[in-house]
């Protein structure tokens, strides 16, 4: 088609491609068929891809059908202006990231600002310099390709703390145990992808019930690492002990040896309350290594503070874990949490404290379900926000009836 043929015919869209592997591709969005000409020989002479659009509506199909590193854009365009089309690419979050440059015949400064307000990586009036242009270019391109590389990078760590996430999950009970004459219930939300509280319940071959929940210091990735080799050292140890005829309770003592040991350089240690429940009197022995006070809430309506029994967990070697027994009767429910509840934060800094939490504790409840959803409820909307600042995890067990 001959240029003269180009002109009269002005819904005719302009495609360049390069023979040769392109440096990137240009949209270029102008109603002038001599514009659009000029800008995709000039872009073509410098190894681009160019594709025309004859308006603003044809330049959004094309920008929303297809991937491009800059886009060239007229303000003065009939149906949909420069303005309209800047708008609408930096509202969609699929297009917000094309840089565009405006280029106009208007070289007033009121526009100019309004382009780049607006989004807009640079702006070049007509006549258009063509060093001018191909340096502007490039400058985009220079950025697009950082952004590119910056959002495959983000990406790449999205998908990695997903498959963190459900590796963790994987960690957690798919089922609790069930005891006839006991409700055992757990609840776990974490702040971020991946967590460092974690709980677990299990039954002994003699039938005793072990019940852990612990709260590691860090967050994020390591945290996560650390919950992982603490939890399975508790399980391990715990299992092995009750096998060979000690006193599972001591998993709390060998796991912080390993730890304190092999793993000091990383200065990590995890808060943990590990019991112990004999289903058939109710006896409950167990170690509080530093945790937040676990609550006993007896069926004569008085509270009980489980005290710490020893420090937190991989902090030092050859640390002293006491241990503590009581009882539960029937109608006695016990209420083990991490810190993410007590210390969360109201807007002005407020904790949500012990105080409120037994507040929320009210017998007339009923089940532990409704138990952990009331508590988790009341701290969100204390603190005002959907997600929680820090991990979550609450773990009730409660005597419902003989065994």
């Amino acid at each position: 088609m001959s240029r003269a043929e180009r002109l009269q015919n002005p819904n005719h869209i302009v495609t360049i491609a390069m023979a040769a592997q392109p440096t990137g591709r240009i949209l270029v969005i102008d109603d002038s068929e001599h514009n659009r000409y000029l800008l995709a020989h000039q872009l073509h002479r410098r190894g681009y891809a160019v594709v025309t659009a004859v308006d603003g509506r044809q330049g959004l199909e094309f920008a929303q059908q297809q991937p491009f590193d800059v886009i060239l854009l007229d303000l003065m365009m009939p149906e949909m202006d420069g303005f309209t089309v800047l708008d609408q690419l930096k509202r969609d979050p699929r297009m917000r990231h094309i840089p565009v440059i405006v280029i106009s015949a208007i070289d007033a400064i009121d526009d100019v600002v309004r382009c780049i307000e607006a989004g807009a990586e640079d702006y070049l009036t007509k006549p258009i310099n063509t060093t001018l242009l191909h340096a502007r270019v490039n400058a985009c391109l220079a950025r697009k390709r950082l952004l590119d590389q910056e959002q495959a990078y983000l990406m790449a760590i999205r998908y990695e703390l997903e498959l963190g996430r459900r590796m963790q999950a994987d960690f957690l009970l798919e089922r609790l145990p069930h005891i006839a004459g006991w409700e055992i219930a757990a609840t776990f939300v974490p702040a971020r992808e991946v967590a460092g509280d974690f709980y677990d319940a299990f039954i002994l071959p003699d039938q005793r019930l072990v019940c852990l929940l612990g709260d590691v210091c860090d967050k994020g990735v390591g945290a996560a690492l650390f919950m992982a080799l603490t939890r399975s050292l508790l399980r391990a140890f715990a299992e092995q002990s009750a096998l060979n005829g000690d006193d599972p309770l001591h998993t709390v003592a060998m796991t912080n040896e390993y730890i304190a040991r092999h793993h000091h350089a990383s200065r990590i240690f995890s808060t943990i309350f590990c019991v112990i429940i004999d289903p058939a009197s109710g006896t409950m022995r167990y170690v509080h290594a530093g945790h937040p006070a676990p609550v006993v809430l007896h069926a004569d309506s008085s509270v009980e503070m489980l005290l710490s029994t020893g420090p937190a967990a991989g902090w030092i070697t050859n640390a002293h874990f006491s241990t503590e027994t009581t009882t539960l009767v029937i109608g006695d429910t016990l209420f083990a949490y991490t810190d993410g509840v007590t210390e969360a934060r109201a807007p002005n800094g407020a904790l949500f404290s012990e105080d409120r939490l037994l507040a929320t504790l009210d017998p007339s409840l009923g089940g532990s379900n409704h138990r952990l959803a009331a508590v988790q409820q009341a701290v969100m909307a204390y603190t005002g926000r959907q997600q929680p600042e820090d991990d979550l995890t609450m773990l009730v067990v409660r005597r419902r009836s003989a065994a």
